[in-house]
């Protein structure tokens, strides 16, 4: 009989994309996801296909030596009964010279670029010929993925939603900025598989790195490593906490992913900057995202970096409340990483789920600046020995900080009590712009007995003694709005919880201080003050901020350290209390004029009050949101605005999707920079 000629082929790419859930990549080639058939139709010229006359087989390859021990090639014929652990194609139906054929993958196939071959054979005359390229994606929707997740709520949160909020501020004033974290917009996808194939690893073996691209553990291992440079390996952000950005886009100045990863791509791979913690971890869970692995950013208040891995970290101030000695030990007022879901083959049963990946440089982990996977399990048991570096985020959250006073004459007193390490532990909550707190999944109540079991495996005792009853007892507060451009007040509190009058001296300092710990110039200290409080009652000792001292002190973190001392004269103990201020910027309004309705122009204004006593110069508006911008809309204002103006300005939107989107907002300007807002904008469907 004639050779069978293959005429034309569709594979399908919208029809396969929805329902592989990734037709939002837009890219126009096939996106699937591994475990889920997928279907492609085949045309013949002359003749149709015939069964028992006719053979035809398949060939997928990944990666640049393709073959089969690695589990990068397989050859696979067409067949009545596939198999779910290796390559299938079976005949959906035929009409006339037309032929359907349903493809799948195994769920623990290399994900990746791959190419597809058909080989067809008649009367042992064969050819073959290549009808296209796909890419191979995670799915977390197929149970028998290592990433499956069950809940449709959370796929879509950690999957598939294109935006969130990432928490910021201190402990004692929460907030969140907006995050476009965009996996699906154009080039992000590529950008993300090439951040793979430039990793030292494959550089140094291609077949070993590609043949482990079906294990999640080992792909986000990779990617906490490739968005740091720390390594030289051609990393895609360049951290800075010195507060000396001019060379590059401030930290503070970032509102999403995407301008990230195609600054990185444009410029040949070269370090964007600057980032720091949140940035790091955002571009991160965009990259796990984007390949199919369901991840989020998590914020961890009073963020211990313990470098000598003592699970103490001293602080030495003198009787001013002012550091003596530079400490390399660090407490970051928040730290961010990603948590990833994903199951543990690797390790004993009970550490599947939530895995924790940082990427920001802090420590080496097997040569290398990355850290993690780890499983959150493993920290809140305090299993130290389990992969990857449990004992670094163990510290980060469980350490303590024991405060000393140099007296003086040299002498070294230890305080009281000692700050308070990992606290409200947040992430965003599935389906709704609230914070949901997940301290309990690192740590056991406080002062429990499981958390003494934990303390002792990990050989960690605690230094720190609770709030003390009895005795004097001091804390910090502030009076209402810390805005900046205004003074504040903030305010020594001494309670006496004895019978018996007591007298003792208090001192307040305040000093600018930056995320990571360090501290800046002084901007405001009280002389000591002798005060002697009744039984049972409480005094205030208070400490005016003024704008003019801290505005040209203050670092783009907006952040003020005040220290607390005070010594008890009677028994002669010194407590310190110390507390991070977060001095708010003004709120950027956002108002949508119009019926917002797909494809039809939707016209936002936004504007922002000067609250300082200076005009504002050089102000930039920076606008995104998937769906509703195409990229970035930068607005530069001409003029200064001018004290307790506005700036304001209308622009044009195209909404792209329907449903529910953000609009996010970023104002930068030479006094007030990192400014955030968003809006939330239901956009109709356009009509049939």
């Amino acid at each position: 009989s004639a050779d069978l000629v293959l005429d034309t082929w569709d594979l399908h790419c919208d029809r396969n994309g929805r329902e592989h859930r990734t037709a939002a990549m837009g890219c126009g080639q096939l996106v699937l996801r591994r475990g889920q058939p997928f279907s492609i139709t085949l045309r013949f010229s002359g003749r149709g296909y015939q069964e028992g006359v006719d053979k035809l087989s398949f060939n997928v390859e990944t990666g640049p030596c393709p073959n089969e021990t690695s589990g990068t090639s397989s050859h696979f014929v067409m067949t009545d009964c596939p198999e779910e652990s290796c390559w299938s194609a079976v005949i959906q139906e035929q009409q006339g010279e037309s032929l359907s054929v349903s493809l799948c993958s195994p769920p623990d196939a290399r994900i990746g670029r791959y190419s597809l071959t058909l080989e067809t054979c008649t009367d042992y005359q064969g050819s073959s010929c290549q009808i296209g390229h796909f890419i191979l994606l995670f799915n977390p929707w197929h149970p028998e993925d290592t990433v499956f997740m069950r809940d449709e709520n959370e796929r879509r949160e950690y999957v598939l939603s294109q935006d969130g909020l990432i928490y910021q501020g201190t402990c004692d004033y929460i907030f969140s900025i907006p995050w476009n974290f965009g996996q699906f917009e154009d080039e992000v996808l590529a950008i993300c598989l090439d951040m793979l194939d430039i990793n030292p690893k494959h550089l140094r073996d291609q077949n070993r790195d590609c043949s482990r691209r079906n294990d999640p553990v080992y792909i986000g291992r990779v990617v906490s490593a490739m968005v740091n440079c720390n390594d030289e390996d051609r990393g895609v952000l360049f951290g800075r906490w010195d507060n000396r950005y001019e060379d590059g886009m401030s930290p503070m100045a970032w509102i999403g992913s995407v301008d990230i990863l195609k600054r990185w791509k444009k410029f040949g791979c070269q370090p964007v900057k600057y980032g720091q913690c949140w940035v790091f971890a955002a571009v991160a869970c965009t990259v796990m995202r984007c390949l199919g692995i369901p991840s989020r950013v998590v914020t961890n208040y009073n963020s211990a970096h313990d470098t000598n891995a003592n699970l103490t970290i001293d602080r030495y101030v003198n009787e001013k409340g002012e550091q003596e000695r530079k400490s390399w030990d660090k407490i970051w007022n928040f730290h961010c990483w990603v948590e990833s879901w994903m199951a543990r083959p690797d390790l004993a049963a009970g550490y599947d789920g939530w895995q924790v990946l940082d990427p920001t440089p802090q420590e080496k982990s097997e040569g290398v600046y990355c850290c993690g996977p780890a499983p959150v399990k493993a920290i809140k048991e305090g299993d130290m020995l389990l992969k990857y570096d449990i004992p670094f985020i163990f510290a980060e959250v469980n350490a303590d900080v024991v405060y000393w006073v140099v007296q003086g004459d040299g002498m070294e007193k230890k305080s009281i009590r000692s700050s308070d390490v990992g606290k409200f532990i947040s992430t965003k909550s599935i389906g709704r712009d609230s914070r949901e707190d997940i301290t309990h999944n690192y740590k056991y109540p406080e002062g429990s007995e499981e958390e003494r079991a934990v303390f002792e495996k990990a050989e960690h005792q605690k230094k720190s003694i609770g709030e003390e009853d009895e005795g004097l007892h001091l804390r910090i507060k502030v009076s209402e709005g810390a805005n900046k451009g205004s003074d504040f007040d903030v305010f020594a509190v001494v309670n006496n919880n004895t019978d018996e009058e007591r007298v003792c001296r208090v001192t307040l300092c305040a000093r600018a201080t930056s995320h990571n710990g360090t501290l800046g110039p002084q901007c405001g200290l009280t002389d000591p003050v002798d005060i002697d409080i009744e039984p049972r009652a409480e005094k205030r000792v208070p400490l005016r901020i003024l704008y003019e001292e801290y505005r040209d002190k203050l670092t783009q973190d907006n952040l003020i350290k005040v220290v607390a001392l005070l010594k008890d004269h009677q028994t002669g103990d010194i407590i310190v209390a110390v507390r991070d201020i977060y001095v708010e910027n003004p709120p950027i309004k956002i108002r949508i004029l119009g019926e917002p309705m797909q494809n039809r122009k939707l016209v936002a204004e936004i504007s922002l009050l000067n609250p300082l006593t200076v005009p504002l110069n050089g102000c930039v508006f920076v606008v995104e949101g998937t769906g509703l911008t195409e990229g970035q809309l930068v607005k530069e204002l001409e003029e200064p605005v001018e004290p307790q103006a506005e700036a304001k300005f209308r622009m044009d939107l195209m909404p792209r999707l329907s449903g529910l989107q953000k609009l996010m907002v970023d104002f930068e300007s030479d006094q007030l920079t990192g400014v955030k807002g968003y809006r939330n904008v239901i956009i109709a469907p356009q009509p049939m």
